[in-house]
């Protein structure tokens, strides 16, 4: 690991390559380095606490999360807060129905200084917003299917394909998506492909009574109203940390038994009733990527059971979808994940 950014007056031993196992006092240093992170993020994010904890998971295993929830909850607070306190550059796209797949990752215009074949210059690439490390794509169902499919290879492959080059993302990369699950006029569902490359589907609802008055004090005590109550948040981890806590993430170990138990929980959701289509393969990859990054949270080189059915929701919800009975009916899609993991036997330690 890096030193720490939080606590730059006690100096941390500097290593230049992860090893293939952790030892006690990485995993203590990492868990760390995250709650001080988490503990910066909660001056500006409140009531909003397991949305954070699913969007750090997030962040350690390298993943994307799309963020579910009506107008004025904090989406765009947590992106720019998260940005902020890691010192990340940060990037927001407001999707619209007239936005082009290259007002997203850019384009290429001819440059007449530049040198060029018979004196008409050079074409030169404008790279788009998604050249950060922290993008927010707001509201990304607003803008039609080809537009969202500009960020396929993005999410994917963390590159960009501009003029027969193959761009890479500045690392670390993340997109933070957001989308309004009531006003749908105007709006263009995501296509499943493209679900399917986001890590987590996490729904954020209201805070409770004793947040919400905090929140309106933090927003309105001091501050004139366009502004976010970012200016307390301090830098707690560098790029380089969080790439250091990204590999360690990996290097967690994930029992056979407790891979299979993922799988196992996949499986059962393509034969659940209720559910027309079941999650792929992605969705026991989720499950167990997002499992070793909240083990590396609690100070563990091993996942559990337990760390699999913590993000069972977040890693599958978007990977499912139901059937028309069970729409007719008023079932949801979490309570069938649940009734699906629950008939799916654990392995015992």
């Amino acid at each position: 690991m890096r030193a720490a950014a939080s606590n730059p007056g006690t100096p941390m031993p500097e290593t230049t390559t992860m090893t293939a196992t952790l030892n006690p006092e990485d995993l203590a240093r990492a868990a760390a380095l995250v709650q001080g992170l988490r503990d910066e993020l909660r001056k500006a994010v409140i009531g909003q606490d397991e949305v954070l904890e699913q969007t750090l998971v997030a962040l350690l295993a390298n993943g994307h999360v799309l963020i579910e929830g009506v107008p004025g909850l904090g989406k765009t607070l947590l992106a720019r807060a998260l940005a902020r306190a890691m010192q990340l550059a940060y990037a927001r796209i407001q999707f619209t129905p007239d936005l082009m797949p290259s007002d997203v990752t850019g384009h290429a215009v001819l440059d007449p200084a530049a040198p060029g074949e018979a004196g008409l210059g050079r074409l030169r690439v404008l790279e788009g917003p998604v050249f950060t490390n922290l993008l927010l794509a707001d509201e990304i169902n607003r803008a039609p299917a080809k537009t969202q499919s500009a960020l396929l290879e993005v999410m994917q492959e963390y590159q960009v394909t501009l003029e027969g080059r193959a761009l890479p993302m500045p690392a670390p990369f993340m997109v933070l998506a957001t989308q309004n699950p009531i006003d749908t006029e105007g709006t263009y569902p995501l296509p499943e492909a493209q679900l399917d490359r986001f890590l987590f589907k996490i729904s954020i609802g209201y805070p409770g009574a004793a947040e919400e008055a905090a929140i309106v004090r933090g927003s309105t005590e001091g501050q004139m109203g366009h502004l976010l109550p970012l200016d307390a948040l301090q830098p707690r981890l560098q790029a380089g940390e969080v790439q250091d806590l990204q590999r360690m993430a990996a290097l967690v170990r994930a029992d056979v038994l407790v891979v299979d138990y993922a799988v196992r929980i996949v499986r059962a959701t393509r034969e659940w009733p209720g559910l027309s289509a079941g999650a792929g393969p992605r969705g026991a990859i989720a499950l167990v990527r997002a499992a070793r990054a909240g083990a590396l949270l609690q100070a563990r080189d091993f996942i559990t059971p337990d760390d699999i059915k913590q993000h069972l929701l977040p890693a599958l919800r978007h990977r499912v979808m139901l059937s028309p009975d069970a729409q007719l009916e008023g079932r949801t899609v979490d309570k069938l994940l649940l009734a699906a993991a629950e008939s799916v036997e654990a392995p015992r330690a």
